[in-house]
Order: C-alpha cells, then sequence, then structure tokens
C-alpha cells in the first residue's frame, strides 16, 4: 500500500489543461516536465492512466502524480 497526500485546488475557469495543472500546483518544475511525466503515462485522473497533456480538468476530477492526489474544485486558486 501507498501513501499518498491528499490535496484539494480550485479552478476559476471552465477548464484547466492536464500539463498546466501539474505546473500550477508545483508537480513539477516545468511545463516541459509536466508534458513528459504524462506522455510516460506517470499521470492518472480519476484512477486511470491519461497521456493526453491537454486533457480538460474540470472540478469534480482527481489527478495524481508521484504520490500526490489532487482534487479540483471550482472556486478562486489560494495565493
Amino acid at each position: 500500500m501507498t501513501n499518498t497526500e491528499h490535496y484539494e485546488t480550485s479552478i476559476s475557469t471552465p477548464f484547466i489543461e492536464l500539463y498546466k495543472l501539474l505546473k500550477r500546483e508545483n508537480l513539477t518544475a516545468s511545463g516541459g516536465e509536466a508534458k513528459f511525466v504524462i506522455s510516460e503515462g506517470m499521470v492518472q485522473v480519476n484512477g486511470k492512466t491519461e497521456t493526453r497533456k491537454r486533457n480538460k480538468i474540470v472540478p469534480g476530477y482527481t489527478v495524481t502524480f508521484n504520490g500526490v492526489t489532487l482534487e479540483v474544485t471550482e472556486g478562486t486558486p489560494s495565493a
């Protein structure tokens, strides 16, 4: 069994592209790194491996990468 950290993150737009979310939440050092880890199948969206870098993430989705699970909600992002 692996330990996973759970966080809630908000978006103020209808969606955010997957690679931008990883970069915004500092789960990767850059957008390029985010695109790489997604293309390598290292990211899950709603429990399924996702390889589409520009997959539209909407409120209600969960994104898991490197032991961190993000629950995406609607609202204003925290600073």
